[in-house]
């Protein structure tokens, strides 16, 4: 299965930024049309939805392991222990993705906004601060005295 095809936890984030479904996204990405920030979102949705795969695997053999109909003479210490190691990388991976997407997200404009709207500029208040300010009055001067 494809890491586009595949679930992630952020799917329905991403489609309300973007405003097309994920597979959609994909196709345009796929097509070149897509902007380079939807590019980058969907890598990382990628990697998210590959890494929150292995955690549900991980956690599933941990869930088989431990269940409670299961022969306590088949359980391994060094096999958990291993579990254990593996879903504390695939959970830091995860947190990894899941922050570099968010901030990716956090600087996207909401869907249907453009980027480069016209600026409109209040014309008096422009002037108002670009007109020259008057020089400063001199100060009076102290003449000078004379030593005897």
């Amino acid at each position: 299965m494809s890491t586009s095809t595949k679930p992630s936890s952020q799917d329905t984030r991403l489609e309300e930024v973007f405003g097309a479904p994920v597979g959609e996204l994909y196709a345009q990405v796929a097509a070149g049309i897509a902007p380079p920030a939807v590019a980058r979102a969907l890598e990382l949705r990628s990697f998210l939805a590959l890494t929150e795969e292995q955690v549900a695997r991980v956690r599933g053999r941990v869930y088989a392991a431990m269940a409670p109909d299961r022969d306590m003479n088949e359980l391994s210490a060094a096999q958990l222990r291993m579990d254990s190691q593996w879903m504390d990388a695939a959970l830091s991976a995860r947190g990894e993705y899941l922050t570099a997407l968010g901030e990716l997200l956090k600087t996207m404009p909401a869907p249907g906004v453009r980027s480069h709207r016209p600026v409109a500029f209040d014309q008096q208040r422009l002037a108002a601060r670009l007109s020259p300010r008057p020089a400063p009055a001199a100060l009076p001067t102290q003449p000078a005295t004379r030593g005897r």
